[in-house]
């Protein structure tokens, strides 16, 4: 891959989403009707445990594998992908550069400096950039731009880039996993107060291993934060408590055939859990920011916010109002998206709607 299409790409029409997470492989493509954005197809595929690891793919064949049940489940004709890297392996800087240079000029003259601003070799990342704007930094805003440099180690590319061609997919984009959550936070403007202008929104994506949490302010990222936690606690401590396998607390939790005492005893305290992580992220955002000294909302995504009553609860413990993000709610839906079933999945979907969005964007 080149310098220029490593890790932000271009848009293309013909185009799907790709999350590969550390518990599933979650595909989505949309389509747009003249204004209104359309689901054409999803598919979500369990993966083998240790198959993904702390986002780091670690059989490549079994990952591709499984996103080929995906493809063939979905029932897509489309053979081209987005996907996305973890913000944790990511590196990226905003610096400023002369605004007489070309994009030819910049992007050698970004080569030539990189080595300053990253602490691997260069042979050994995939770089990229976006010019943002004028920049105002002092006076060497003065005739600058702002421009994001990113740069991902090889094999974090190569990686999922290799299990997307063992499916027979082609990859077109490799994005950033916060890019991809911002441009999805777009589909969730109706459930924002004021569609979030002028408003300070936490979007926290909370998996299987991983919580991700993207604070926006005037639907701007101003603040982004990783921490290791997610689902799978709740799935330890099911086999902790009841005596489980890990293949038993899943068939449970699948079946909703735990004890009575289940919710009492397992799910509130992980909930209160959930809770107490992200009031630590909220308060190192908090504590980075002399700007912003509250949160107007919070929008809860992934595969923990389909808990029932998890928004209510998160809500009342951090005096915060919390909704669950349901991104397709104004979107028509093809039949073989099977409408019921994606509602169930939407918040889980988040990641891959903002890479399926790609196709629209021709940045």
């Amino acid at each position: 891959m080149s310098i220029m299409q490593s890790l932000f790409g271009s848009g293309n029409r013909d185009l799907i989403g790709l999350d590969i997470s550390s518990s599933a492989v979650k595909l989505l493509e949309l389509s747009r009707r003249g204004d209104r954005f359309h689901v054409e197809t999803y598919a979500i595929e369990p993966l083998p445990p240790n198959a993904v690891v702390d986002k780091q793919i670690v059989d490549e064949k079994v990952v591709g594998e499984c996103i080929a049940r995906a493809v063939n489940r979905s029932g897509t004709r489309t053979l081209q992908v987005a996907l996305a890297v973890s913000g944790a392996s990511v590196i990226t800087k905003v610096i400023q550069m002369p605004a007489s240079l070309s994009e030819h000029d910049l992007e050698e003259q970004i080569k030539v400096e990189a080595d300053q601003y990253i602490p691997y070799s260069i042979d050994e990342v995939h770089l990229d950039f976006q010019v943002l704007g004028a920049s105002n930094v002092g006076s060497a805003g003065i005739g600058s731009v702002d421009v994001l440099l990113a740069a991902c180690r090889k094999e974090q590319v190569e990686q999922r880039c290799g299990a997307a061609e063992i499916a027979g997919l082609t990859p077109r984009i490799v994005d950033i996993e916060n890019n991809a959550l911002q441009n999805a936070s777009l589909f969730l403007q109706h459930q924002m107060p004021d569609g979030g202008r002028g408003k300070t929104i936490a979007l926290v994506d909370m998996g299987a291993t991983t919580t991700s949490v993207l604070v926006l302010h005037d639907l701007q990222s101003v603040y982004t934060r990783e921490q290791s936690f997610g689902g799978r606690q709740l799935s330890d401590d099911i086999m902790r408590y009841y005596g489980l396998s890990p293949e038993e607390a899943a068939k449970a939790k699948r079946f909703n055939s735990l004890p009575e005492d289940y919710s009492f005893n397992v799910l509130m305290p992980f909930v209160a859990d959930m809770g107490q992580q992200i009031d630590r992220s909220l308060q190192f955002f908090f504590a980075s920011s002399s700007q912003h000294t509250q949160i107007d909302q919070i929008i809860l995504a992934g595969g923990c916010a389909e808990i029932a009553g998890v928004d209510q609860a998160i809500q009342e413990q951090l005096h915060i109002p919390t909704v669950v993000a349901k991104p397709f709610a104004h979107m028509s839906v093809s039949p073989k998206a099977k409408p019921a079933q994606l509602a169930k999945d939407a918040a889980s979907l988040l990641l891959a709607c903002g890479l399926a969005y790609r196709a629209f964007d021709p940045a």
